[in-house]
């Protein structure tokens, strides 16, 4: 009798993260919660941008000599640097992640979560790590190396690797999964923002402030939650399916492929262009809002959101203080719109459909953006803040929907890898939108309009970009029958799988393999599964270690957003 010998794969292999029969798949979203409630620290690093700004002078800034050189005031020591020059890593944050998830999502499918993740939290936690350094020997090349560059991949791999494997674990609920992830990334800054607060009030002295110590602690944090998230990722075996759920007839909905379309061939069709442009029109138009909704509320009504009836520009230094503090409560009541819309409007998407979501997105979108300015000269604070919190719900819900989405056209086999080409997209809208918001603004105020009426050319524009992105929306086919994958490559490919979930998912299987041989364990392997039966406090306790930050970031938010309605 011959005894078969058996290697275990790398720790860090994909094989290692196929799930057993016990596993239960609502383990796997606090899992990836549990990257994008760190990742999405990015979306609140201005927290950072006033205390940078005085970093060498702590109480008041040291201004630099106006005849420095750029290149000497990045290596420069002895002068604190301006908000633009820090502003620059918002930028590196969000071309790197659509770049880095463009460049390494064919990588990720065949690598698994779990190393993606890692590498993930190698790179934002170390590139916190390298800031923090820079901070202290005040070198900002280092932070927009840390941070923007080593941390913006970070990002882009962070953000695409639960992808393709909710996906995979929620057949039945598409959006849903994927909205519950990319909450994730949208309530990242409500937990670091207020916790970086914190940090550098406990840090700070009257030689520093606090900011190096800070990135240095919050290194640690998320490198704890990260590293648990990424080794809490399965993937399901081949076949696997949830318990009474079937696939429905292919003809049942011609905009929800069964079939599978290879990411070289992908990213070539009109279809794949046709969501590009649809996910960075929708994330132009709110993404330029986001950056400026502060001063947006400020210059619109000004007085009025005190009770006077005077401009912006007559406002004194005590009134602009506390219009100030109301518009911090607007800016906090969007980021929660953000947030849950990207669940809400994702998990209505299943019901609904991806495509006529999207054209919700886009006609509601234009309407809204197109009355903002009737709202403001109605002098309606109400109308117009509930205005623009559904315009950042549907902005939240795009991202959210749109991996479904691509999953519905592409099929699932290398979703996470075509998400991250896409992602381009949104790497191309965070210059696009901050652009048309502000230099217009600026260009109409230096033409003498006045400040609260500098925002309606621009709300029109707007609108009109939604009119492109719901044209592009309305063209999106089925792919065409011969861009899909052949059976004989998808057989190979299905076999290939089992063999590896036979030989590696569960150490129970390898006495069989021995007895039986290899193909009749990949039969066994790719026979659907059900469920998992992982006891319920497990799922509990996993749903609390990520539940209770973000709770407490909601409930700090909230109480910045009643300050609007006082």
């Amino acid at each position: 009798m011959s005894v078969t010998t058996f290697a275990p794969p790398p720790f860090l292999s994909r094989e290692r993260t196929i799930a057993s029969a016990s596993f239960n798949r609502w383990l796997v979203p606090p899992a990836a919660l549990a990257i994008h409630l760190c990742i999405g620290m990015a979306y609140g690093f201005s927290v950072f941008w006033l205390p940078l700004s005085r970093a060498v002078g702590v109480s008041k800034p040291v201004a630099c000599p106006t005849d420095m050189s750029f290149v000497a005031g990045i290596f420069a020591t002895s002068c604190d640097w301006q908000i633009s020059q820090l502003g620059w890593m918002y930028t590196l944050f969000f071309v790197l992640l659509g770049s880095s998830a463009a460049i390494w999502g064919g990588w990720l499918e065949t690598a698994g979560p779990r190393k993606a993740g890692l590498v993930s939290a190698f790179c934002w936690c170390g590139g916190l790590v390298i800031s923090a350094l820079g901070v202290y020997l005040h070198q900002i090349w280092m932070l927009w190396i840390g941070s923007g560059v080593i941390g913006g991949i970070g990002l882009g791999l962070g953000y695409i690797s639960p992808v393709s494997t909710l996906i995979k674990w929620f057949p039945d609920r598409r959006g849903m999964a994927t909205g519950m992830a990319i909450m994730g990334f949208g309530g990242g800054a409500m937990i670091g923002a207020p916790l970086a607060n914190m940090l550098m009030q406990h840090f700070a002295s009257p030689t520093s402030v606090g900011v190096w110590q800070t990135f240095l602690a919050m290194a640690a944090i998320y490198f704890v939650f990260m590293v648990g998230g990424a080794l809490g990722y399965r993937v399901p075996r081949e076949g696997w399916a949830p318990k009474g759920w079937t696939p429905p007839a292919a003809s049942a909905n011609a905009m929800v492929t069964h079939r599978h379309v290879h990411l070289d061939v992908a990213w070539k069709t009109p279809q794949f262009w046709l969501l590009w442009a649809v996910l960075c029109l929708n994330v132009s138009a709110g993404i330029g809002v986001i950056g400026m909704a502060s001063p947006m509320l400020q210059e619109v009504f000004g007085g009025k959101l005190i009770g006077l009836d005077l401009t912006f520009s007559q406002l004194d230094a005590g009134q602009k203080a506390q219009i100030a503090a109301i518009a911090a409560g607007f800016t906090g009541l969007l980021s929660l719109c953000n947030i849950g819309g990207r669940f809400a409007w994702a998990s209505f998407s299943d019901k609904l459909g991806r495509k006529m979501t999207y054209a919700v997105f886009f006609v509601l979108g234009f309407g809204l953006y197109a009355s903002v300015p009737t709202l403001a000269h109605m002098g309606s604070v109400v109308l117009f803040v509930a205005a623009f919190c559904i315009i950042l719900s549907m902005y939240g819900g795009g991202f959210a929907t749109i991996p479904a989405y691509l999953a519905d056209i592409f099929g699932t086999h290398m979703v996470g890898a075509i998400h991250g080409r896409l992602l381009t997209a949104w790497a191309t809208a965070g210059i696009i939108g901050p652009v048309l918001v502000n230099y217009l603004r600026e260009y109409q105020i230096a033409s003498g309009i006045p400040r609260e009426a500098a925002y309606d050319q621009t709300m029109y524009i707007l609108s009109g970009l939604l009119v492109v992105g719901l044209v592009a929306n309305l063209l999106v086919k089925p792919v065409a029958e011969h861009l899909y994958m052949k059976d004989d490559e998808l057989k190979k490919k299905a076999a290939a799988i089992a063999r590896e979930d036979a030989t590696h998912a569960d150490f129970e299987d390898f006495e069989e393999e021995a007895k039986d041989g290899p193909l009749a364990a990949a039969a066994r392997s790719s026979t659907p599964v059900a469920s998992g039966t992982t006891a319920l406090p497990v799922v509990v306790f996993a749903w609390l270690v990520v539940g209770v930050p973000l709770a407490w970031g909601i409930w700090i938010t909230l109480q910045k957003a009643v300050i609007l309605f006082h």
